[in-house]
């Protein structure tokens, strides 16, 4: 191992992110690593890790490399794997418009949620196709202290349940995951967003994500945000045959949403590198002991 690792910093709507560029995935990235690379006082700092990888040298990616060169292997902030990262993503292809690996326009990217295809505009804003929803049956109730709320059940290729509350400040903290029920709906846990209205479709919206506490930003959890509006307001594009854009507000800035009448989710919003560096592979070795 080389005594020195190139990692950059990126950020998505203030959702931020550890690169580590590592082609043939020669790097191994266990947990304790990631956690203390993502550590904001010892370590570098972030939401979680993109780990850039071609599809090809990984073994969760192989089978995608046909459609795209790139996988995000993503870990969020604690080292634990996720499927799927919407910020992340448009951050990914960022770097690799910032490396250049690929230009302005259109690009695939293999994430653990499948193949995501991309556009880089001129503008510096990223669109992500972030697939379709699913909205599994049942009811869910999420609770802060002595306030309960139902909560709409909906997957991004990543868990969510959505819950419209009149004031964001009833979310608490954010640092621990709020309760929610039944445990059944989400046995590997859940991203857990807390809404309210600020006009005609145009939400605000704080979140707990699932191995990273309160983020500034879910790109994931914006999507999910805009379905569950829009089934709620009676915008269901399958049902209108119009698509349905909503303005979701985040800590961290401004994501806008459009579900499009087959079910396909674009989300699209700014992404930036801010540094990039290198870290010690001695450092980085003794995390994982």
């Amino acid at each position: 191992m080389s005594t020195r690792i190139a990692f950059l910093k990126g950020h998505g709507t203030e959702n931020d992110f550890v690169i580590v560029p590592d082609p043939e995935n020669a790097l191994d990235l266990s947990p304790a690593t990631v956690a203390a690379l993502c550590d904001r006082r010892a370590g570098i700092g972030g939401d979680g890790v993109l780990h850039v990888v071609r599809s090809a040298a990984h073994p969760e990616a192989a089978g995608m490399a046909s459609r795209a060169e790139w996988f995000m292997d993503y870990r969020n902030g604690d080292g634990s794997v996720a499927e799927m990262c919407g910020n992340g993503v448009r951050v990914f292809a960022r770097y690799l418009q910032h490396a250049g690996h690929v230009p302005e326009g259109d690009l695939t990217i293999a994430t653990r949620a499948g193949v995501k295809t991309v556009h880089i505009a001129k503008d510096g804003d990223v669109t992500v196709g972030m697939g379709s929803a699913r909205l599994p049956e049942g009811a869910v109730t999420v609770s802060v202290g002595e306030r309960s709320w139902p909560a709409r059940n909906v997957n991004m290729g990543n868990p969510h349940a959505v819950a419209f509350v009149d004031d964001l400040a009833h979310a608490g903290d954010l640092r621990t995951q709020p309760p929610f029920s039944p445990a059944a709906a989400y046995p590997d846990g859940v991203n857990i967003e807390f809404v309210i209205d600020r006009g005609p479709r145009h939400v605000a919206m704080r979140v707990h994500e699932r191995g990273s506490g309160e983020t500034r930003s879910c790109g994931t959890g914006a999507c999910a945000v805009a379905v569950a509006a829009a089934r709620r307001d009676g915008t269901d594009p399958a049902v209108t045959g119009s698509p349905a854009t909503y303005t979701v507000d985040v800590p961290g800035g401004r994501l806008v949403i459009t579900e499009l009448p087959d079910g396909e989710i674009e989300m699209t919003g700014p992404a930036v590198i801010v540094a990039e560096g290198e870290i010690d592979a001695e450092w980085l070795e003794n995390t994982a002991r």
